[in-house]
Formats: C-alpha cells, sequence, structure tokens
C-alpha cells in the first residue's frame, strides 16, 4: 500500500493532476485491468454482499420510499436498459434511475454493509448503480465483479483517511467518487475519464449531514440513491469528453479547503500499489440487526443483559458507557430530543441508541419491522424506561474505535444498570456478534440465512435457491445472467401499493 498525502494547493501551484488525489482515485480504478486476477476471497465476499442487499431491497419492497422511488423510475423506460426490484420481468429502465430505484431499495431499512473509521460508510450501496450499469452495457458478471471491487477498495480508503462527519457533510460525497471509479473500471474506461467523472460526482454529491439529525427523513435512504444517480451521469458526461471542477480535492476554493479542514488541511489516504491485489471489502462487514451499525453491539449485549437485569420497571437508570461517534451521534451526546420521542420516524429511532437499547432489553432481540411499528415505540413501559437511558463518551472505548489494527478496533460499550435499590449490573460488548471479530461471524451461510429470513413470503422457495444458485456463479454470468439477479416477487401485489401513493410528476 501507498500512502498518498493530500493538501490544499492555491491555483498558481498548477498542480499537476497526476499529483491530484481524484487521479490517484482513478488509477485504483483503471489499474484492475492490468492487475492479477482478483483474490478470490475478496471476489467471494462481493457475492455475500450481492446476496444480503437483494435481501433487504426485496424486504423493503413495499416501504413508502422505495415505492416512491420505483414509481418515480418507472416512467424512464430505456434500451437496452435495467431492471429494478418490484417492477416485473422485462421492464427496462434508464440505469441511473434503475439505481435510484434499486438504491433506495438497499438503503431504506438500514440493514446492509457497513465500514467505519475516520467517516462512516455503507459500500454496498455502490453495487446498485453498477449493476445498473452493467446491465445496460451489456458487460458480464466478470465486468461487475471487478467493478463492485475497485469501488469497495476506494471507498474505504476514503473512509479510512478523510472525515467528513466532523464537519457536518453527509458521507455519500465518499460514495459517489467510489461508484464513479467503480463504473469506470467496470467499462474499462482510460484513467483521464474515470478522474473527470470522479471530479463531478464528489462536486454535485456534497451535502450537510441535517440528513441524519434531528427529525430524520426519508431522505436518509434517497442519499446514496442520489449519489448512485449522480455518478452514473457524472461517468456519461465524463465519457463524451467532458470536464469537471478541478483540483476537486486539492483547489483553493475546493472540497477540503472550504468542506472539511481548510486551507491547512492535511490527509494520508492510502492506496494499493499497481498490481497489488483489492481486497479493501475484507475490511468491512454487515449487520444482523437492522438498525444504525454502532447499534449493533449494543443490541447483542442488551440481549446478553436481559435475564440478568431482572424486572426492568426496578431499573432506576441505565448509563451506556462508549465512544465519541456513538455518543454524539446515535446517543443521548447529540443533543436531539427527536430520540427521546416516542412519536419519532423510523429513521429517526434507529439512529437512537437509549430506544434500541430499551427495546432489545425488553424483547431480547431485534426485528427489522416489529421493532419500529409505532406501536411498539409507544409502548408506555418501552417509553419509561427509555427516558432512564443515557450515554457518555468514555475516552477508552473511542480509543478503541480508531485502533489501527482492525482486529482491536471496537464499536461497542458497558452498560451500567442501576437498579432501584442501588444494586448495579454491567457488562460490556467490544463487537456485534456478527462482526467478523464477534461470536458468531457472517460467512455464506448466514447471508443466506438472512436471504431467506427477509425473503419469505415474498419469494418462493424455488426462486429463492434459483437466485442463490446465480449469484454464486457470479464470475461466469453474461448480460442476460445480471437479470436473475431479481429474484421474482408478486409483481401485483408491489403494484396494488403503488397505486395507492400521490402521484407526482413522471
Amino acid at each position: 500500500m501507498i500512502d498518498h498525502q493530500v493538501r490544499v494547493h492555491p491555483s498558481a501551484d498548477r498542480l499537476p493532476r497526476e499529483e491530484q488525489l481524484a487521479w490517484k482515485l482513478a488509477v485504483v480504478a483503471t489499474g484492475t485491468q492490468e492487475a492479477p486476477d482478483l483474490d478470490a476471497e475478496a471476489s467471494e465476499m462481493v457475492i455475500n454482499r450481492i446476496i444480503d442487499n437483494v435481501a433487504v431491497a426485496v424486504a423493503s419492497l413495499r416501504r413508502r420510499p422505495v415505492a416512491v422511488a420505483r414509481t418515480q423510475a418507472a416512467g424512464h423506460r430505456a434500451a437496452p436498459g435495467a431492471s429494478a426490484f418490484g417492477l416485473p420481468a422485462g421492464t427496462l429502465l434508464s440505469p441511473e434511475w434503475a439505481a435510484w430505484a434499486n438504491g433506495t431499495a438497499v438503503r431504506e431499512l438500514d440493514f446492509h454493509d457497513t465500514y467505519l473509521a475516520a467517516d462512516y460508510s455503507h459500500p454496498g450501496d455502490n453495487i446498485p448503480p453498477l449493476l445498473a450499469v452493467a446491465q445496460h452495457t451489456g458487460r458480464s458478471g466478470a465486468d461487475l465483479l471487478r467493478g463492485i471491487t475497485a469501488a469497495y477498495e476506494i471507498h474505504v480508503a476514503l473512509v479510512k483517511g478523510i472525515c467528513l462527519h466532523a464537519h457536518r457533510i453527509d458521507h455519500v460525497a465518499h460514495l459517489s467518487a467510489a461508484t464513479a471509479g467503480g463504473v469506470g473500471a467496470m467499462l474499462r474506461l482510460d484513467t483521464e475519464t474515470v478522474y473527470q467523472a470522479i471530479q463531478q460526482a464528489v462536486h454535485t454529491t456534497t451535502a450537510t449531514r441535517q440528513s441524519r439529525k434531528g427529525e430524520i427523513s426519508s431522505w436518509k435512504a434517497f442519499a446514496p440513491a442520489f449519489a448512485g444517480k449522480a455518478a452514473i451521469e457524472a461517468v456519461d458526461r465524463a465519457m463524451r469528453g467532458e470536464g469537471s471542477p478541478s483540483p476537486i480535492y486539492e483547489g483553493e476554493d475546493g472540497f477540503l479547503a472550504w468542506m472539511l479542514d481548510g486551507p491547512e488541511a492535511s490527509y494520508t489516504v492510502t492506496l494499493p500499489e499497481p498490481g497489488e491485489a483489492r481486497r479493501a471489502i475484507l475490511d468491512t462487514y454487515t449487520k444482523e440487526h437492522s438498525a444504525e451499525y454502532q447499534a449493533q453491539a449494543i443490541i447483542d449485549l442488551a440481549r446478553g443483559l436481559r435475564e440478568k437485569a431482572g424486572p426492568l420497571d426496578k431499573v432506576r437508570s441505565i448509563v451506556l458507557h462508549t465512544s465519541h461517534h456513538t455518543h454524539q451521534v446515535i446517543g443521548s451526546g447529540s443533543g436531539d430530543p427527536q430520540k427521546y420521542d416516542p412519536t419519532a420516524s423510523r429513521e429517526t429511532l434507529d439512529h437512537s441508541v437509549p430506544y434500541i437499547f430499551a427495546v432489545a432489553l425488553e424483547d431480547g432481540g431485534w426485528h427489522h419491522e416489529r421493532s419500529y411499528a409505532p406501536e411498539r415505540a409507544q409502548r408506555p413501559e418501552t417509553v419509561e424506561l427509555w427516558q432512564k437511558i443515557s450515554t457518555v463518551e468514555d475516552p477508552e472505548w473511542t480509543r478503541r474505535y480508531h485502533d489501527p489494527d482492525p482486529a482491536r478496533r471496537a464499536f461497542g460499550g458497558r452498560a451500567v444498570i442501576t437498579l432501584d435499590d442501588g444494586t448495579v449490573i454491567e457488562d460490556e460488548l467490544a463487537v456485534a456478534d456478527a462482526h467478523p471479530a464477534g461470536a458468531r461471524p457472517f460467512d455464506r451461510a448466514g447471508y443466506t440465512a438472512k436471504f431467506r429470513t427477509l425473503t419469505d413470503g415474498i419469494v418462493t422457495p424455488a426462486d429463492q435457491d434459483r437466485f442463490l444458485e446465480t449469484a454464486a456463479r457470479l464470475a461466469e454470468l453474461d448480460t442476460a445472467g445480471l437479470a436473475d439477479l431479481f429474484p421474482a416477487v408478486d409483481t401485483d401485489v408491489v403494484a396494488a401499493y403503488d397505486a395507492g401513493l400521490p402521484k407526482g410528476l413522471f
């Protein structure tokens, strides 16, 4: 790996493009064309993440944001085109609109993969736009595999090296750069074209974090789909020979100087050497529970404490000692009263670790729909317990969150339960059970079980089997085979749901 120093340069420096971060990211993408065979372990993980994406997308088909995105996209037919979850087989859309529909479906339940470092990310959000472009342009499963691997490599590198959330910039700015690079790798574009596409993608998808603050709306699901759509459009424009704002990262009026640490900003972004295997996907992890990733270990911790805690009406207080990120983003350190509001949106509740811990402690588990139901959130005994839960930052947990060794990195916390009689019950958990270093790391069997659970009653067992067999052969698929990555669902039921939505422009 090579450490690249990235800092702001005045325009008078005329920074050569070969020294710009966007160019170096483009080289990572185009370098896959000369690299040796893709890493076998990384390739298997790509298949796992495709299975995971399809599972959570199918489970969300009758959720309002997903239906809205799908009905918006349905008016944009194209040939050759790309498929969308929930639409009849053979309905083909313009790839950027298919990416919009599928990206929203994948993101809606907050239930797919994650990577946490200097910033946050859901690298699986790269898959819907890449799959759409692969279908539309007649690419093979091997091409798609190469593109996804490159997108994860770029995404993880940016998340490790450049913090966005400290400046209240939404993390999809890193996503769009990764997607543009992944599409470039998949299409075997030249470095110049990918460089321009990455710059435009970053320029057009930089937004504030208000989408994840206070009363969190359905835009949280749409945001990565928007980034994917914008990245596809950026690649299309660059392929037509058009340039982009440059240098997008280092420019004196650019991303680093005005959105992040300012004119004196300096970052280190670590990227693979030429010919080095792209294995960054193996650093990422998926979710067993439908909630923000920093709540995964907290849910498992609550499950373990359920019997020890005894009658919950005897609880005086619960304090979760955790990292700065968890305390500030999903804990009481955010200062968001909405995180304690029984009438809050689902999107807000899945970013409220006090609510999540209360429900997991009461129920001994977590469900992607029932745990967020209004009647569940408004249950009087739950509300009473919920109000007794707070978070505090523990410097040791913050240190462990940023440990440079992935094997020691921790995203959990310590729960201290104080009962009315003064008894104190406490326990801690460093990582979620499904984490690679956890009690039950996800393997292919885990992804398969999650897929079957989430698609039960929506996809027939025979079609479940057909999809899983197709996904396992990703590297062998031709363009027609990519359509089989969209398992058959009852589109009449989906259409009936869509028909009840208010009409828009399309």
